[in-house]
């Protein structure tokens, strides 16, 4: 394990200690924690950003995609606990 030498602000040094004390951690773990919750959010947006350029570039090669409405009305529909028809692939360029 390496060693990384850190410069907080004094409050917000302050601001991690009282948490680390509310979750009955040390201060290091409470930092270890965030900077490990930080880095999995970091590398969750850079694989949606991925899975999203990888389905734009699909869609423009096939010229097939979802109209927004339905699946907009999908969405709606499930969220409300309904059972709903799945949107179908639609050409959009001739």
């Amino acid at each position: 394990m390496s060693t990384t030498s850190l410069k907080l602000p004094d409050e917000l040094k302050q601001r991690a200690i009282v948490a680390a004390e509310q979750q009955g951690v040390s201060p290091h773990a409470f930092m270890v924690g965030a900077i490990e919750q930080a880095a999995k959010a970091a590398e969750a947006r850079q694989s949606f950003i991925n899975r999203a350029s990888a389905a734009r570039d699909d869609m423009l090669k096939s010229g097939e995609g979802y109209d927004g409405d339905e699946v907009h009305a999908y969405i709606r529909s499930r969220l409300a606990g309904r059972s709903s028809e799945r949107p179908s692939l639609k050409k959009w360029r001739a």
